[in-house]
């Protein structure tokens, strides 16, 4: 009687074409992450009238630079509305951004100014600061920023 042995040579041609694989697909994961920083201002206004700047108090009003009464961060749907005209008379305005114009991950069309960014106190909760990400993404902004200095 012959001895079993095992035939490894299937197990090999496997390993070299998974090997070739992870090759291949390597070089693709992204290399860079963009950055958009806000310019530095004194105060809650920005200096570029293009910068929209969202900014979440300490009882979870909403402002957007200086329009109050935009809601609450528990309901959003005036910041909502508000973004939605912003966007929309940019478009028809052709108000085109300057940077970012060539990303290749833009959802939109247009080449519209879209970023916003979102100022929030660090004793707020998680949750609201999610919901109103969740608020200004619906409204078509893109990219969205965190903006964390000067927070109390």
């Amino acid at each position: 009687m012959s001895k079993p042995h095992i035939n490894v040579t299937p197990l090999i041609d496997v390993l070299l074409v998974l090997l070739i694989i992870f090759m291949v697909v390597s070089p693709l994961r992204p290399d860079a992450f963009r950055a958009k920083v806000p310019t530095e201002s004194t105060n809650d206004t920005p200096s570029d009238p293009q910068t929209l700047v969202v900014i979440i108090g300490k009882d979870a009003s909403v402002k957007l630079n200086n329009e109050a009464a935009l809601g609450t961060a528990s309901d959003p749907h005036l910041l909502v509305a508000r973004l939605e005209d912003i966007f929309q008379r940019r478009n028809e305005n052709g108000a085109l951004m300057s940077t970012n114009v060539d990303d290749p991950t833009r959802a939109f069309s247009d080449q519209i100014e879209r970023t916003v960014f979102i100022k929030a106190p660090k004793r707020l909760d998680y949750g609201s600061v999610a919901r109103i990400v969740d608020a200004v993404k619906l409204a078509g902004a893109y990219p969205i920023s965190l903006q964390i200095d000067h927070l109390e």
